[in-house]
């Protein structure tokens, strides 16, 4: 995500299958039917292949325990009242029993409302109790769940979408005839090192720190509303006045969709991938710019880290006041980055789009608890910026980018600011400084000290020995460490630590 566009600094921002008719009229003839992707298994991944590139699909295999979605959206006429249902099975992935799993219920911190109803655990009744301005609902278990055991939680639930952009960038609202909703469903909750890690996301920064989990996805929307979502259609159907949007998305970290009557679609196939663009007519020349752009920043992520792992990416314009923001497989970008008779969108845009698909693979690919360590994911995505305009324009072609960088950090007097803070620790003016302007510049200190072979060998190993889990700062250290056979604590505390 990026900091807000008032402050001028960011740029970050079914498997089918029918009863055939018989000749013989005993027994009578089966009518043809197709399988309802919500009934697909829990241990059943198949459904998620076709939306993964073929190096990717290892995932499918080896994520043993990853928490699965079954969650149904009815969008009401107005765009602003979502009513859900939601089947999830949570696997206990620790080494201890646990005796509750957490959900957060973001839309209550986001200008929304979230509430929940009939609450199952294993088809039976639960409570739930509420924290964090009714944000956290904990979900109590009927006797302890041990390790490698899964529960299948149920709720209803529904969602009132504000429509204001005014808080955390609009990630979650419904102006200007588009609805973006992000978090709109209970998301479970990261157990890690701290136990179940929740708190109040700061307005500055991002808003969730999530597993990567499955998600299959049903949408029921208002017909004449063009529904762009997270992952891969796999049915669709319609009715008189609605029509209904299948989509499997994963391995992911969030589900988000956008939705709006005047979205049209500009696409381009590159190297396998199908990359979209959905905004107005009035801005298509912006939109073939932006999925031009888009897919030379995947070629050159691609190479340099890992491949893209989903067949698709996804562009939606939203009335939203960061710049861009990063969804898995999926990028919201403010709508006037598309007008291409804008001089201010004109500069932005390629910064803006290459940052937003570089989170694909830092803070997607590779998770980060974004609220803790904000650099893991945003300072080292604008590094990867940067590399994206010295492998496509020369070092000459760069030196634009990077001065972005450092007047960043000049904004703040070069402040000696740790970039290693949680994002609370910091004021909007060195949220920007710090972690957009000097965290990618510690990334080119570190290439510099550590030679450009070493570096680079160290980031694609980074990138792919860390997919789909969650990163640490000191799990980035001491792969550095590895690959340079040095110690870089000297230059990791006059840049991370504080």
């Amino acid at each position: 995500m990026k900091p807000r566009i008032a402050s001028l600094l960011l740029f970050s921002l079914f498997a089918l299958s029918c009863a055939f008719l018989q000749p013989t009229p005993t027994p009578p003839p089966e009518a043809s039917s197709t399988p309802d992707p919500l009934d697909t298994s829990w241990d059943d991944r198949s459904i998620f292949k076709e939306g993964l590139v073929p190096s990717a699909q290892w995932a499918l295999n080896e994520l043993d325990g990853a928490t699965v979605y079954h969650i149904e959206l009815d969008i009401a006429d107005n765009l602003s009242h979502v009513n859900g249902s939601e089947e999830v099975r949570y696997t206990n992935t620790e080494s201890e029993p646990l005796t509750e799993a957490r959900f957060r219920l973001f839309p209550n911190i986001l200008g929304g409302k979230m509430e929940v109803a009939n609450l199952l655990v294993n088809e039976a009744t639960a409570t739930p109790r509420y924290d964090l301005r009714n944000s956290l609902m904990i979900v109590p278990f009927s006797a302890p769940l041990a390790p490698g055991e899964s529960v299948v939680i149920r709720m209803d639930f529904s969602v009132e979408v504000p429509r204001t952009v005014e808080l955390n960038y609009g990630v979650l609202a419904y102006d200007q005839d588009v609805l973006a909703l992000a978090h709109a469903y209970p998301m479970v909750s990261v157990f890690d090192d701290e136990g179940w890690n929740a708190e109040i996301p700061p307005q500055e920064g991002d808003v969730t720190y999530a597993d990567a989990s499955f998600f299959i996805v049903k949408v029921t929307a208002p017909k004449g509303v063009t529904v762009v979502a997270s992952g891969r259609r796999v049915g669709f159907t319609e009715a008189e006045q609605t029509q209904s949007t299948v989509v499997a998305s994963g391995p992911a970290r969030d589900f988000y969709l956008a939705a709006s009557p005047n979205y049209v679609e500009t696409s381009i196939n590159a190297d396998g991938v199908l990359i979209r663009s959905y905004t107005t007519a009035n801005f298509s020349e912006g939109s073939q710019s932006l999925v031009e752009t888009a897919a030379r920043a995947i070629k050159v992520f691609s190479e340099r880290y890992a491949p893209y792992p989903y067949t698709e990416l996804d562009f939606v314009s939203t009335p939203t006041l960061a710049l861009g923001i990063e969804y898995p497989g999926m990028i919201a970008i403010t709508s006037w980055i598309y007008d291409t008779e804008n001089d201010f969108a004109n500069e932005y845009l390629e910064a803006t789009v290459a940052h937003e698909v570089g989170h694909q693979w830092f803070y997607n690919l590779v998770g980060d608890d974004q609220l803790d360590d904000p650099w893991l994911d945003e300072s080292l995505t604008q590094f990867i910026t940067l590399q994206y305009f010295i492998d496509t324009y020369g070092i000459a072609g760069s030196e634009e980018f990077k001065g972005s960088l450092e007047f960043r950090w000049d904004m703040i007097a070069r402040e000696n600011i740790p970039i290693g803070l949680p994002v609370a620790e910091y004021d909007g003016a060195t949220y920007s400084g710090i972690v957009y302007g000097r965290g990618p510049l510690f990334f080119v200190a570190l290439r510099d000290s550590m030679g450009q072979p070493a570096f680079d060998a160290f980031l694609k190993e980074y990138t792919q020995s860390l997919a789909w889990k969650i990163s640490t700062p000191d799990a980035l250290q001491s792969l550095a460490e590895k690959h340079c056979a040095c110690d870089l604590d000297d230059i990791f505390n006059e840049w991370v630590y504080p």
